[in-house]
């Protein structure tokens, strides 16, 4: 073979490979990418949900503090749960995120017209919050209450009822080393600045407040299971815990009510009911009325 027919052969040869390569990747690109660019039009169904997310360093949107415009009145953030393009449990004309809002609103006027208790909300409308933003509003607002709303659903049916949670031992634990790990010594819990204080002190008090958080937490939990039972089904007829993440603010008694089952049948119906949600938010009410009214006596 000729050096001539040999750069023709080693050529052709070249052309062949490039060509094996070339054709899966025009293949891909005729059908993927047109997929990832697509837009909704018209009646097409084939389209990409593009969602912005907050920035991770974006100062927190604190909300307004309403009822008495004094300090000395004790504050209750309540969070309902979900929201935005974070839809929670349930599907259909029954969406957790919009029950957690009706009830939790209900709960604010409920407090609200009663007087004395100061009620922040963490959102007020659909919209989506970082879960680790929750608690932290609270924090910020030096919240004397955390309440989350929720429903919950399970595969089977047959569960329903409502149920209270607060932080379990071991979550508490480890949101405990994690907020100290990531406030460095440089936060404050209830009023009094860590960096002032050795490792060792900072410790204690950080064992302190979060102990008598969950001291806080089960009283407020228990509370609200004696003011709903008999009048919700419950789940759990004791309080029950979990290493929940909305729940983890160390020096602030949080608590989580799961206001029933969407995914049963009756629990949704009447979840999505006036009734349903106005006895629930005024049990909650009542609850968080008699907590503030105990620990005012204490």
């Amino acid at each position: 073979m000729s050096a001539g027919d040999l750069l023709c052969d080693t050529m052709f040869r070249g052309l062949q490979f490039a060509l094996l390569l070339t054709i899966p990747l025009a293949i891909f690109a005729a059908v993927v990418v047109p997929r990832v660019a697509m837009t909704p039009r018209g009646g097409a169904y084939g389209y990409v949900v593009r969602l912005q997310l907050p920035a991770a360093d974006r100062p927190i949107d604190l909300p307004e503090i309403a009822g008495p415009q004094d300090a000395s009145r004790p504050l209750v953030v309540i969070d309902p749960g979900h929201g935005g393009f974070d839809p929670g449990a349930g599907g259909g004309e029954v969406r957790e995120k919009a029950v957690a809002l009706s009830i939790a609103l209900l709960v604010r006027e409920h407090l609200l017209e009663g007087g004395g208790i100061r009620v922040a909300m963490t959102r007020q409308d659909d919209r989506f919050l970082p879960l680790t933003e929750r608690p932290a509003i609270a924090r910020q607002l030096g919240a004397d209450l955390f309440v989350s709303i929720h429903a919950d659903s399970a595969e089977a049916e047959s569960a329903r009822g409502a149920s209270v949670y607060v932080l379990s031992e071991k979550g508490s634990s480890d949101a405990a080393a994690r907020f100290a790990a990531r406030e460095n010594s440089a936060d404050r819990v209830n009023g009094v600045s860590l960096s002032e204080a050795s490792d060792t002190v900072g410790s204690i008090l950080l064992d302190l407040s979060q102990r008598e958080a969950q001291a806080g937490s089960a009283e407020a939990a228990r509370i609200v299971l004696r003011e709903i039972r008999g009048k919700v089904p419950l789940h759990y007829d004791d309080l029950a815990s979990a290493s929940l993440a909305v729940l983890k603010a160390p020096d602030i008694p949080s608590i989580l009510i799961e206001t029933g089952y969407i995914s049963n049948a009756e629990d949704a119906k009447y979840l999505n009911s006036t009734e349903g949600q106005e006895t629930i938010a005024a049990a909650a009410a009542r609850a968080i009325r008699v907590f503030f009214a105990r620990r005012t006596r204490a």
